[in-house]
């Protein structure tokens, strides 16, 4: 009897898909998320994230990320770890818990669609080993080079590694030194590579990726 049960429950709720396909209907697919609305993501920016980081997403702090051009899967997903201390920073924190994860999309679209300004390097006697570091790794000791995820010329991979090109130095030498000493720890896999680099291949990787473009 239960299994007679069990049958008949099955055929109830398969009905309506069969009248449906049988009325050459397709079954309803599931919502789609909303598109992001760059108005309210460039009005929402602006009250927010210029003052730190540009008008346009070209910051002109070093110790604040460009965010122009940025991969907008990428400054979503580190908004919301912000938000829920993933990724730990006493400046972010309030600003991301003030958004909705529609703010974190409108606001992330809108800024990568803006341009991003080169960079350039500054520290000539530790160009070659940046480049060195950045497009080859450091074999010996298996860390890997920088252009297997983040592209030749810094431009990432969208939705899986950020865009590099033109950072600012300084802000990429800090991140990399959070990732070597655990106080950013969002991503296992860079704290795997930063632990393996001294503070003069961090000065020169991250110089060299400045002028990335």
């Amino acid at each position: 009897m239960k299994l007679l049960a069990s049958l008949l429950t099955a055929a109830v709720l398969a009905a309506p898909v069969l009248s449906a396909y049988a009325a050459g209907e397709a079954p309803a697919a599931p919502p789609k998320a909303a598109k992001p609305d760059l108005v309210k993501g460039e009005a929402s920016y602006t009250a927010v994230c210029a003052a730190c980081h540009g008008a346009d997403g070209n910051s002109a702090i070093a110790a604040n990320p460009k965010l122009s051009q940025q991969h907008p899967e990428y400054l979503v997903k580190q908004l919301q770890e912000f938000k829920t201390s993933k990724r730990k920073s006493a400046i972010m924190k309030p600003f991301a818990e003030a958004l909705s994860d529609d703010d974190m999309r409108n606001i992330s679209y809108w800024v990568t669609s803006k341009a991003a300004k080169p960079g350039f390097a500054k520290e000539k006697e530790l160009v070659s080993l940046g480049e060195r570091i950045y497009r080859g790794g450091i074999a010996d000791r298996n860390i890997a080079a920088c252009a297997g995820c983040h592209s030749p010329n810094g431009a990432g991979i969208p939705a899986q590694y950020p865009r590099l090109s033109g950072q600012h130095a300084d802000y990429t030498a800090a991140q990399l030194v959070m990732f070597r000493d655990g106080t950013r720890a969002n991503s296992a896999q860079m704290t795997q590579v930063a632990a393996k680099l001294n503070d003069k291949e961090i000065k020169a990787v991250s110089d060299y990726i400045a002028g990335l473009r």
